[in-house]
């Protein structure tokens, strides 16, 4: 792994972990389209370093908040205002994903990372994603979050496991198939993502750093911070007026361009 590949991939990571383009599929699919030595799913949780710090720092205040919210809810064993309620529901999203992970690591760095089964997980999720986003309600907000749609959200966070499905784009899809307007979707998504996100870098960045903090890897957690950073911001003032659709629609072109590349190499 040499420094400009890992900038590349610190790039890719920031910018489609918030997407809902999946980043662990372009992560897989741009050393298999370039030919590069695919540097393996510990390198992968490693960027993820950036892309938590980028969220973190994006919604400090909102984290600071919900910290004081949790701590409250110890203290008192009462869960009354909506910060409080807003933590409990992302520990309920988080757990799905986390029982997920641990009975499914193995498949995760072996099967779930065969290009076809990526390019068909871009194409389906982004027709749930056109589906839910067209023809779903914008009615409610994060206020008017419950339990159940914790725990649903939650569920949907599991198949992002397989790269192409995506953790921001299957989470966002069922926010939005759950009735939740686009930005309110979009921010539980995001927060949703530090606990989980937090706990594979626990478990497997050590792995990654097993030789040592090299410089590829340090250049890529920085350009993964930094890009996860824009995506958030940017994709929030997207939304807020516009729709899914161009995601989705590049996922298909993307989706069919990696099984027409894997068709023509085998050919």
């Amino acid at each position: 792994m040499n420094v400009l590949h890992a900038l590349v991939l610190g790039i890719v990571q920031g910018l489609a972990e918030f997407l809902p383009i999946s980043s662990s599929a372009h992560l897989s699919l741009v050393p298999y389209i370039f030919g590069w030595e695919d540097p393996g799913l510990a390198f992968d949780v490693a960027l993820h370093l950036g892309t938590l710090a980028a969220v973190l720092w994006y919604f400090r205040l909102e984290w600071i908040a919900l910290a004081r919210a949790g701590f409250e809810i110890l203290v008192t064993r009462k869960i009354e205002t909506d910060e409080q309620r807003r933590a409990l529901f992302i520990v309920i999203a988080t757990i799905p994903g986390a029982i997920g992970g641990l009975l499914l690591q193995k498949y995760a760095e072996t099967v779930f990372r065969d290009p076809k089964l990526t390019a068909v997980a871009l194409i389906v999720l982004g027709t749930l994603l056109w589906a839910a986003d067209r023809f779903a309600k914008q009615e409610r907000q994060l206020t008017n979050f419950r339990w159940t749609d914790a725990l649903l959200i939650g569920m949907a966070q599991v198949f992002a496991l397989i790269p192409g499905v995506s953790r921001s784009g299957s989470t966002m899809t069922a926010g939005r198939a759950l009735g939740f307007d686009r930005t309110s979707a979009a921010t539980f998504s995001f927060l949703m993502s530090m606990p989980i996100t937090a706990a594979a870098a626990v478990i497997k960045v050590p792995e990654a750093l097993r030789e040592g903090v090299t410089l590829p890897i340090v250049v890529g957690i920085l350009a993964s911070g930094i890009s996860g950073w824009l995506a958030i911001s940017v994709l929030l003032r997207y939304v807020s007026s516009k729709s899914f659709g161009v995601f989705a629609l590049y996922r298909w072109v993307l989706g069919l361009a990696v099984l027409a590349l894997i068709y023509s190499r085998q050919g």
